[in-house]
């Protein structure tokens, strides 16, 4: 079976490992949890909070999110053990626009973190990268934790910034 003719699920998943992701999950959007709690969590305790248009106050609430989810039938979960998350917002980026010329007019990614295309985001003036930025999942209130571990992934809270994390993307699919 050539590359091509692989189901759109398969495709992207191998395509997440060859962009760097250690492993990656078909998964449906109802195994996707959202909770008040994870968007509190960027609110109290983060520093992007209020200073990026991908982060709360400005991105999806998780009731948004929800209804958002309910609108796909497919989702991949990505998984990157790595100390940069950042490498995370790539692969999700790149995965999500491959997926739309692949003709999946709905696809739509989340990964990690802060948005970092900008040194400084505009939130007055609007974003300059909205091909590419993208909320994180837990900044649309995505328990990355609950949804990691359903899907069979591991995670754990880090003790140690020096501690490799396991970060997560999302793309929604069909």
């Amino acid at each position: 079976m050539s590359e091509k003719s692989l189901p759109p699920s398969k495709y992207f998943i191998r395509r997440a490992c060859e962009l760097g992701a250690k492993d990656a999950k078909l998964i449906t959007p109802q195994q996707v949890f959202t909770a008040e709690w994870v968007r509190r969590k960027c609110q109290y305790g983060c520093d992007g909070y209020s200073e990026h248009l991908t982060c709360p106050p400005y991105s999806p609430t998780p009731q948004e999110t929800r209804r958002m989810l309910d609108e796909y039938k497919t989702a991949i979960l990505i998984h990157l053990p790595s100390k940069e998350w950042t490498d995370m917002k790539s692969i999700v980026s790149t995965l999500e626009r491959e997926a739309f010329l692949s003709g999946y007019y709905k696809a739509f990614g989340m990964s990690a973190g802060p948005c970092v295309l900008c040194e400084k985001c505009n939130v007055e003036k609007g974003c300059k990268h909205t091909e590419e930025a993208r909320p994180s999942m837990e900044a649309c209130g995505i328990d990355v934790f609950q949804t990691a571990r359903v899907a069979g992934f591991p995670i754990e809270v880090v003790s140690d910034h020096s501690c490799t994390q396991n970060y997560y993307g999302l793309l929604l699919l069909l």
